[in-house]
């Protein structure tokens, strides 16, 4: 399985959206789990450190940051994880043309619509579309039926 998890919080550690793909193997709450990659991640000198590190024995992360939120997945530790950063960097391309210029009150409020296009995107964990057109395309398809 490539993506293990989704998350999404901001830079107070509140978090927006998560999305479990992979059973939680390990003895840790996902909520503590959570709290511990917010810690890592948020004091790492992003300016002098890459984007991905290993995080247990079998979960890397790799995170980007987008003005106050930051987009965090947790793949296979044996996953080349180049491939991922473009992959949060359409899904939040294709949240900012869906919501037109997405905003972290955007997540908030219409959270099951970011859920479609997460759902859209990811499924079982695997990488399912890559094209923002053709996302975009059934993403406002499926908005036009409610």
């Amino acid at each position: 399985m490539g993506v293990r998890f989704i998350l999404c919080f901001n830079k107070q550690g509140v978090v927006r959206l998560v999305r479990w793909f992979a059973v939680n193997d390990n003895s840790t709450e996902p909520q503590e789990e959570i709290s511990q990659i917010y810690r890592l991640i948020s004091s790492r000198d992003h300016k002098h450190q890459c984007n991905f590190f290993e995080f247990s024995d079998d979960t890397k992360l790799v995170y980007k940051r987008y003005a106050g939120l930051y987009f965090v997945m947790g793949i296979d530790i044996t996953d080349e994880e180049p491939i991922y950063p473009s992959h949060i960097h359409l899904f939040v391309e294709v949240l900012d043309a869906f919501f037109g210029n997405v905003c972290e009150l955007d997540i908030v409020f219409n959270f099951y619509k970011v859920y479609m296009v997460m759902d859209e995107m990811f499924l079982g964990g695997e990488i399912q579309e890559v094209s923002k057109d053709v996302l975009l395309e059934r993403l406002s398809f499926t908005d036009r039926l409610e």
